[in-house]
């Protein structure tokens, strides 16, 4: 995320975390505030007219019913009429680009809004690249050497566009930048594991393990992760700080990873990707247990995928901490084999069945807000399921799904919360993350809502874009690489010949 909209200054005894490295199990216990209360024929881009506000509200009482999502009164459904919005207060914002192109080198250039143009099919090559076939015979080559998400279904398009989108915004060191905008050539670590996770599932390990060792050469001595990095490992752009969800996201990703690895090329090669992996892991496992190392087992507040600075612990935090931990503990038991750390293991299994408790007792006892003071819930509610978790947590699901309702927006997409800004935007991450979350635990036809809405609100050429304004035009960055990698990993969650790479690790 971009990071606008009100920031709350982080002044608080929550904002402050530990820096030294962990170099033993811990037994002090810090304490935590308590709450209180071309040569070849190009592709015709596709017809993507923008939708008037009558039919995008039509479209968003579609999928309010279709995501079986309660009104919050608890009277039947959530309507558009609950997503409608004052003319006055609905944001402009530009389209800045209609999607990106590859240059050769695993370089890229922006495709202008507007200007027509075409790729070759089946690639993100235009017929200007140099040596235009053979960019396009190698980018082909390499989506025959794994999946296509939602290949042979009417999904098809949308998930070959947007792997192909992701495969175009990773460098050939793992850098994975957000998106072709200048303010967004930045690696995230959290987009950065998503897209990972999303490689590993379509066939692409190599891509994936790439995508991981970048993140393990910029990861802090003590496991930390910075906000965002530069995409030559040099440093990060700013002074953003750390953000504790990072090494959980990482964790989570690599756990998928090497499932994959292991479902495709046995356990040998399981065995060979997790030794390559080990200093990354070892670390992320290590910073998450300094964490969480506090009187009631939460962690310290930390920005979180808001983007904002906080004072408050936030669940987009904490539910990605036990999403690393549970990943951390899974890959431990499948090291216990070949000689694991018995008592490391146990420490990492008490921290995780400490942190679910807190997390069911703090925030699951005021129906899983944001924050842990209380208030509106927003879309980290999904980090609280499957695939993030092995099983959800105690009335996890029933609070995504009443989620809905504040985070609707008028052209039918999702805001990243429920007290998010009332200006009308929807944003694909958290749409195409209740899309994923939807697919994950059986919820098919809301899936394919979410789905069907992003498919319908892509750029010309085919690339989701970060947001959608209240008329249903796409808007800022296109494509956005943590959108596409969500809508990968949705696409191959509803594909029946898939199994849950959880249940098969």
């Amino acid at each position: 995320m971009d990071g606008e909209g009100s920031a709350r200054a982080a002044t608080g005894p929550r904002a402050r975390r530990r820096t030294e490295p962990r170099t033993e199990p811990r037994t002090e216990l810090r304490a935590r505030p308590r709450r209180e209360a071309g040569a070849e024929q190009p592709s015709a881009p596709s017809a993507r007219p923008t939708r008037s506000r009558a039919v995008a509200a039509t479209a968003a009482a579609a999928l309010a019913v279709g995501a079986l999502a309660l009104h919050p009164s608890g009277d039947g459904p959530a309507t558009a009429q609950d997503a409608a919005l004052d003319a006055s207060t609905a944001a402009t914002i530009d389209l800045y680009q209609e999607g990106v192109a590859l240059t050769g080198g695993r370089g890229f250039v922006q495709v202008a809004p507007g200007s027509g143009a075409t790729y070759l099919v089946g690639t993100r090559v235009l017929g200007t690249a140099p040596q235009p076939t053979v960019l396009a015979a190698r980018t082909r080559d390499w989506l025959a050497s794994g999946d296509v998400p939602g290949a042979g279904t009417r999904w098809d398009d949308l998930g070959r566009d947007a792997i192909l989108d992701l495969h175009a915004l990773v460098g050939p060191e793992g850098a994975v930048v957000a998106g072709p905008s200048p303010y967004w050539r930045y690696v995230w670590p959290r987009d950065a594991s998503f897209a990972a996770a999303a490689m590993a599932r379509t066939g692409h390990a190599d891509e994936a393990l790439r995508i991981l060792g970048f993140l393990g050469d910029v990861q802090g001595d003590d496991g930390s992760f910075q906000a965002r990095y530069l995409p030559d490992a040099s440093g990060v752009p700013d002074d953003r700080g750390a953000q504790s969800d990072g090494a959980g996201w990482v964790l989570w990703a690599t756990d998928l990873t090497l499932t994959e690895i292991a479902r495709s090329a046995g356990p040998s090669a399981r065995l060979a990707a997790a030794d390559e992996l080990g200093t990354l892991v070892e670390r992320s496992t290590a910073h998450l247990l300094d964490q969480v190392a506090t009187d009631d087992g939460l962690p310290l507040a930390s920005p979180d995928y808001w983007e904002l600075p906080t004072d408050t612990l936030t669940l987009g935090t904490a539910a990605p901490i036990l999403a690393g931990l549970e990943a951390a503990l899974r890959m431990s038991d499948d090291a216990a084999p070949a000689g694991g750390d018995v008592a490391a293991r146990e420490e990492v299994a008490l921290a995780t069945d400490r942190l679910r408790a807190a997390i069911v007792d703090e925030f699951g006892s005021q129906g899983y807000p944001r924050e842990v003071d209380g208030g509106p819930r927003d879309a980290a509610t999904a980090f609280l399921l499957p695939p993030f978790q092995p099983t959800a947590l105690h009335a996890a699901e029933r609070a995504w799904a009443r989620s809905v309702p504040d985070m609707l927006r008028p052209a039918g997409g999702l805001a990243p919360g429920g007290s998010w800004r009332d200006d009308g935007v929807s944003w694909t991450p958290q749409t195409t993350l209740y899309a994923y979350a939807a697919a994950a635990n059986g919820h098919r036809v809301q899936a394919e809502h979410w789905l069907t809405w992003i498919d319908e609100h892509r750029t010309g050429t085919g690339a989701i874009p970060e947001k959608v304004l209240a008329d249903g035009s796409p808007a800022a960055v296109a494509p956005l690489a943590w959108s596409a990698a969500l809508t990968v990993l949705a696409l191959t969650e509803l594909d029946p010949a898939r199994t849950d790479p959880l249940a098969a690790g």
